[in-house]
This record gives structure tokens, C-alpha cells and sequence, in this order.
């Protein structure tokens, strides 16, 4: 076999590396994946927030307007500017979650990537793509042109 049709050696398992440690890490790196996802969802809340926030201003504005200026101040009042969860509005929300737990999560995989095959990473996808692709075949190259 052409060694340009074998995944590079960053994407091969060390030498006595066992199929459940790949799989191991694996689920370790899909675990971080849904982590990861997780986050974008958080950001997604934060902007969210942020713009309803932005858009009471509008509101406020409209109900004083329509001659009903205790709705107005209610909104004004209880709602602008008011914390989502007890102290905190989302921005603090989002940087606990990063410098605290998504923090710990990506050192986790990462040590144990490093400890257990070198720091490689999607060893197990890297193998899946071998097991499926069709060797040869247009569209199912190991890697891109060009690349050693």
C-alpha cells in the first residue's frame, strides 16, 4: 500500500495501544463534543438575553406611548437590566462556566490524550474513517492533495 493512502502518524495509535483505550478516549472526546455544544448554547442564551433586554427599552417606549405608564415602569423596573439567575446576568454565567468546568473538561481530555497516545486526537474516528472508506476510490482519500 502507498504510504500517502495510510493516515498520517498523527492520526495512528502508538504502538501498544489497546482498542479499548482508543475507544476510551473516544468517548472522552464525544463527551467534550456534547460539552462543547453545550457552550455554543450557552452563548446562544447569553445573546438572547442581551437582545430581549435590549428590546424592553423599545417596549417600555411603546407602552408609555399607548398612555399606559404602569406597565411601562413595571417592565422598567423589575424587568431591565435584572439578573437572570440570583447575582448574575449571562456574561457571568457564560465566563463561570468557562474558566470553571468547560475548563476542567478540556484538561481532562487533554491530559489523558497525552498520557495514554501522545496527544493525538480522533484516533478513534481516524480508525473509523480506514474501516469505511473505500481505499482508491475518488472522494475517500486519506487525507487532502498535497499533504505528506
Amino acid at each position: 500500500m502507498d504510504s500517502r493512502d495510510e493516515p498520517d502518524e498523527r492520526h495512528r495509535r502508538p504502538p501498544g495501544v489497546s482498542d479499548d483505550t482508543v475507544a476510551a478516549l473516544g468517548k472522552l472526546s464525544e463527551a467534550l463534543e456534547c460539552v462543547e455544544r453545550a457552550r455554543g448554547q450557552l452563548y446562544s442564551l447569553h445573546q438572547l438575553i442581551g437582545h430581549a433586554d435590549l428590546m424592553l427599552d423599545d417596549a417600555v417606549r411603546m407602552f408609555r406611548d399607548a398612555g399606559h405608564p404602569e406597565i411601562a415602569h413595571r417592565i422598567a423596573d423589575e424587568l431591565v437590566g435584572r439578573n437572570v439567575i440570583a447575582g448574575r446576568w449571562t456574561f457571568q454565567i457564560v465566563e463561570d462556566f468557562d474558566d470553571g468546568y468547560h475548563a476542567l473538561f478540556r484538561d481532562v481530555e487533554r491530559s489523558a490524550r497525552e498520557q495514554l497516545v501522545g496527544g493525538r486526537r480522533h484516533l478513534y474516528e481516524a480508525e473509523m474513517k480506514e474501516r469505511r472508506r473505500t481505499h482508491g476510490r475518488s472522494g475517500h482519500e486519506v487525507r487532502p492533495a498535497g499533504e505528506p
